[in-house]
């Protein structure tokens, strides 16, 4: 590893703290347009200006509602990132149908026009191949070398690849040139697995790292044991460590919220966090603690407890 981190690859700089709109396409439970739209201003309002969003969430309906966000007359439009590799096949009458995985360059291609269209923009900032785990030989034949050439004709800016599991991830910013990843629920107070291999790779070939998830699906908002935990119900286990590391923010009076949204911005080759909302409240409240100050002797106790690893903290003093 070298003594310091590469440059980074990015064009342009992330915010710190970003909108992720899967929420608005309906995960889990529907969102009502009029909340959709309420969400996105509280965004705004909030001077939040970086914007997740993908053709899977909702059936592209993510990305309906997010391109009717920006006034093109009211200043500088926000960074957004999208998503590639699958493609919506609508029903005849013109009702949401399958999801179909397409990594050959006309179907990047096209899946990055439709999402253009429902964004109502020419380009957008970065476009990640969405879930290739299991995909390397089609990354490699066509998926990658055809975002690589979008990227060249100036319709999106940075490229990347967007995943829930660092182990593949790692590998394919091993092998290619990547500017940023997005890795989801694998950089929390309850799961590191992101620090192993992926992070200390990103800080060696200067690849941005954006952390989503880092509630691990709700359960680190508010450990209750009706909480879902990466995407299913919570273990009893994990549930009780959720609510120690509750305890431990208490004792200090911080939010866990506020630890969690701010726990990956310790590791110096994360750049972003894109929090999930779907109210205006929830865009209120983790923009609040995401400012939250959280003391140094509370992440001494969290690594204590074995919520922070100690070397993150040892890194982050040097």
């Amino acid at each position: 590893m070298t003594d310091r981190p590469a440059a980074k690859r990015l064009p342009f700089t992330l915010p710190r703290i970003g909108l992720g709109t899967a929420p608005l396409g309906g995960l889990f439970e529907d969102v009502a347009d009029e909340e959709a739209a309420a969400t996105l201003k509280a965004a705004a309002a909030a001077g939040i200006t970086y914007f997740d969003t993908a053709p899977r969430y909702g059936h592209g309906l993510a990305e309906q509602r997010l391109g009717r966000l920006h006034d093109p007359s009211a200043g500088p439009a926000p960074l957004i990132s999208t998503k590639t590799g699958w493609l919506l096949r609508p029903r005849p009458d013109g009702s949401p149908g399958e999801v179909i995985t397409d990594w050959t360059e006309r179907g990047i291609r096209e899946s990055l026009e439709s999402s253009l269209t429902r964004l109502g923009r020419s380009s957008v900032d970065i476009l990640y191949l969405h879930d290739p785990d299991n995909y390397p030989e089609e990354i490699r034949r066509t998926a990658y070398p055809a975002v690589r050439r979008l990227r060249d004709e100036g319709l999106v800016r940075a490229i990347g690849f967007g995943m829930n599991h660092s182990g593949p991830l790692a590998s394919y910013v091993a092998e290619f040139e990547v500017d940023v990843v997005l890795i989801a629920g694998r950089l929390s107070l309850l799961d590191h697995e992101a620090l192993t291999t992926l992070l200390p790779l990103c800080g060696e070939t200067g690849t941005s790292v954006v952390v989503g998830g880092v509630f691990n699906t709700g359960l680190l908002a508010d450990p209750n044991p009706g909480a879902m935990f990466n995407y299913r119900p919570v273990p009893a286990q994990t549930l009780e460590r959720a609510r120690e590391c509750r305890a431990l923010c208490d004792a200090y009076g911080v939010p866990l919220a506020a630890a969690a949204i701010q726990f990956p911005l310790l590791h110096a080759a994360v750049d972003s966090v894109v929090l999930g909302c779907r109210s205006a409240a929830e865009v209120t409240a983790n923009a609040a603690n995401a400012r939250f100050p959280v003391p140094d002797e509370l992440w001494k106790e969290l690594a204590r407890a074995g919520f922070v690893p100690e070397q993150l903290l040892e890194e982050r003093a040097g």
